[in-house]
């Protein structure tokens, strides 16, 4: 699942299933060609539409998309954004980051992270299964790890400080 933003206005919940392509909930049936590696045609409903990638910033997840001469600015967010949104660790890069602590109570699975090791801002910390689902939590920030105070197997509850940097 996708969550499609264009313009900074419009608003698009995009998903791939068996049936097809859907949006806001409605499967688009529609007949899509790429072109080259920057360019597609679609035709859905009877109409036709030529797109192309203009610019792609993939750390950031935007881009420009000319539509029939008409250029768009699209940023995306996935599961895994939308998560982060939620347990508020999408804005750490704001202050400086010293630590990371417990989004949620759960139970810390696998580490991926080094004491000395320099991880960079979107690299996998660790993995934190919460309500029976595994959330890869990532480094807010380029950082140097100094302490880990979990390990595989612990229970962490919400607040807890789990690494300083």
């Amino acid at each position: 699942m996708y969550k499609i933003k264009v313009n900074n206005k419009h608003n698009f919940e995009v998903e791939r299933q068996s049936t097809g392509l859907v949006v806001n909930d409605a499967v688009v049936n529609a007949d899509i060609k790429a072109l080259n590696s920057s360019s597609i045609h679609v035709i859905n409903n009877n109409a036709s539409y030529n797109a192309e990638v203009v610019s792609f910033n993939k750390e950031e997840k935007t881009a420009e998309i000319k539509v029939n001469n008409n250029v768009y600015t699209v940023s995306a967010k996935d599961e895994f954004d939308v998560l982060l949104d939620k347990m508020g660790l999408s804005n750490l890069n704001a202050a400086k980051v010293s630590e990371i602590k417990a989004p949620m109570p759960g139970l810390v699975l696998k580490i991926f992270a080094e004491v000395g090791a320099e991880i960079k801002k979107g690299e996998n910390l660790f993995v934190l299964e919460a309500m029976k689902m595994e959330n890869i939590i990532k480094a807010p920030a380029d950082v140097n790890i100094k302490v880990i105070k979990i390990k595989p197997g612990d229970k962490v509850e919400k607040g807890q400080i789990l690494m300083v940097f």
